[in-house]
């Protein structure tokens, strides 16, 4: 066993499998999905490999959240960095998505999880864009949770295009008013953001929303993100002393 999975295990071993509801837990969690490709490279698998393996571990995820009480996640799935891919790698994208909005979205859904997304879904094919805004009215309830998913999302870009609508509506530029304009403006900030794929950065997620958020950065690839690593963010959440700057 790696260092790394013998200091999971160790702090998982006391991790009951459903975090109990004394324990402080995160309104809102935010996932960076790292580590696709280089799991699918390390094991001889084509790329596509990869992405349908982290798209099958999204579901997963969907139901540690649900089991651990965590209302509402936030998922970083394609960057508008990611559209520079070559384009025979956007197009099994494209083909994953598609079959992600068509079937694996209702199982997100019978986690109770009403579906959002938020970036510049314009620049997708028409057919796919028609297809987020039919699962976005089928899951109409956000009361008992959400899962906002990130597509052709920049947080820079969200940033720019909030301003521009201000001014256009010609209303004054304050935080407030940025933070109403913005494709999160109906969601709760992110009090933990977890990354795998073992890069230490954010890479334009939530730049604006994030501030105050608690990082935790996993090793892991993220189809190898597992539900006591999942438990041991929360735990890490549990225990850090939050002074908002007081």
């Amino acid at each position: 066993m790696a260092k790394a999975e013998k200091h999971i295990s160790n702090l998982s071993d006391s991790l009951p499998v459903t975090a109990p509801a004394s324990r402080k837990m995160p309104e809102c969690v935010g996932i960076i999905m790292d580590g696709n490709r280089r799991w699918a490279r390390e094991r001889g698998l084509p790329t596509f490999a990869g992405y349908h393996a982290g798209y099958e571990k999204l579901k997963q995820v969907a139901r540690f959240a649900r089991e651990a009480g965590v209302h509402t996640l936030i998922v970083y799935t394609f960057s508008m960095e990611n559209w520079k891919r070559p384009e025979k790698e956007l197009k099994k994208l494209f083909s994953l998505f598609e079959l992600a909005l068509r079937e694996g979205m209702h199982e997100i859904q019978k986690e109770h999880f009403a579906i959002r997304f938020i970036g510049e879904r314009s620049r997708f094919p028409l057919k796919l864009q028609k297809r987020m805004e039919h699962i976005e009215a089928e899951t109409p309830d956000v009361s008992q949770g959400l899962m906002a998913i990130a597509v052709s999302y920049g947080g820079r870009s969200d940033i720019v295009r909030a301003v521009r609508t201000l001014q256009k509506k010609n209303e004054p530029v304050t935080e407030a008013s940025i933070s109403n304009a913005l494709d999160t403006a109906t969601m709760p900030n992110p009090e933990l953001i977890i990354r795998t794929g073992g890069q230490r950065r954010l890479s334009n997620f939530l730049p604006w929303e994030s501030i105050y958020s608690e990082l935790y950065f996993s090793d892991s690839f993220w189809p190898d993100f597992s539900k006591e690593e999942f438990l041991v963010a929360l735990r890490t959440f549990a225990g850090a002393q939050r002074n908002f700057g007081a």
